[in-house]
């Protein structure tokens, strides 16, 4: 049993880190003000791009890492273009932003489907990034399993939470950021720039969304299919209202989706009697009984979520 749960835990490090680095951005779209339901098709992107990369370097073992970088920022500044249509379309042009996330999503999922036939064929695998046993800490029994056996990635990503949680409630632009989303007629009047804030927000976020894109596809499955992402850009948008737009409870309810998520790993590995369709499902359904139990009057929800913002025009 203790194996199991072992398992289970160490599993839930690496497996979390897509969802994130894409809900953390998305909190950061949020806290200005836009909601990006296009999320999925930015991952998609993100993680076709990021593949496509190293695949294409055809190299050893040796250099194929270096590629690997080099697809994450590549995957990293396409999700940050992708934000910047997204804010063009939302921000300039003030369409409605549920149904630009969804066009968002459709197009992303779809270019990427078709430039992965186009460039690749066919299911191909790479090298990836292999795991990195820190040094001492990786010893400890259990511990070490759970915690210190991980890819460099998976490092990082958890390393950014506090920092992300540092610029939104410290520093000058995280504040800019809130009052964009919270009060923007506001924070116009003490000369905060909403509409740039919200696209630097939108940028920030798309770019999570595409290295979250991008580490599906080189750390975790080293390979590309159009059912990579299978949803988790719309879990992630959930994961922002779960964790009250707060990256480190955020970071808890990703943890939380993906021990769910691991249990059905589990079932099969070690041949547990319980139903695989319900393994499958539990994940999903968890996220909806959380979301169904979250208050609707949090009072730390941007008050002007969703509002196009019209400094021509006065309410």
């Amino acid at each position: 049993m203790i194996d199991i749960i072992t398992n289970m835990l160490s599993m839930c490090i690496p497996f979390s880190v897509a969802l994130l680095l894409a809900s953390t951005g998305e909190m950061f779209n949020q806290r200005a003000g836009v909601f990006n339901l296009g999320c999925e098709g930015v991952m998609a992107m993100g993680a076709f791009v990021g593949m496509l990369i190293p695949f294409l370097a055809g190299g050893g073992m040796r250099v194929s890492q270096w590629y690997n970088v080099l697809g994450f920022a590549a995957a990293a500044v396409l999700g940050a273009l992708f934000g910047l249509f997204f804010g063009v379309i939302t921000v300039t042009f003030r369409a409605p932003q549920g149904i630009a996330g969804i066009g968002l999503q459709m197009f992303g999922v779809g270019c990427a489907g078709t430039l992965f036939r186009h460039f690749v064929g066919g299911t191909q695998s790479i090298p990836g990034i292999p795991d990195v046993d820190i040094p001492l800490l990786s010893k400890i029994p259990v511990i070490g399993e759970i915690f210190f056996s991980h890819n460099a990635a998976s490092y990082l990503a958890y390393i950014f939470i506090p920092v992300a949680w540092y610029i939104l409630f410290r520093t000058p632009w995280g504040l800019k950021v809130r009052a964009a989303g919270t009060n923007p007629r506001a924070a116009d009047s003490m000369g905060v720039n909403v509409s740039r804030t919200r696209y630097e927000s939108l940028m920030v976020g798309g770019a999570l969304a595409g290295l979250a894109g991008a580490y599906l596809s080189i750390a975790q499955a080293k390979m590309f299919s159009d059912t990579l992402i299978s949803g988790r850009g719309f879990i992630a948008v959930a994961l922002v209202y779960f964790g009250h737009w707060n990256p480190v409870k955020i970071m808890g309810g990703a943890l939380l989706f993906t021990f769910a998520q691991t249990f059905q790993t589990v079932v099969q590995s070690f041949g547990i009697s319980f139903p695989y369709e319900l393994a499958v499902m539990l994940p999903y359904v968890l996220v909806i009984v959380v979301l169904a139990f979250t208050s609707r009057n949090d009072m730390s929800a941007p008050t002007s979520l969703g509002k196009p913002f019209n400094r021509e025009i006065r309410t």
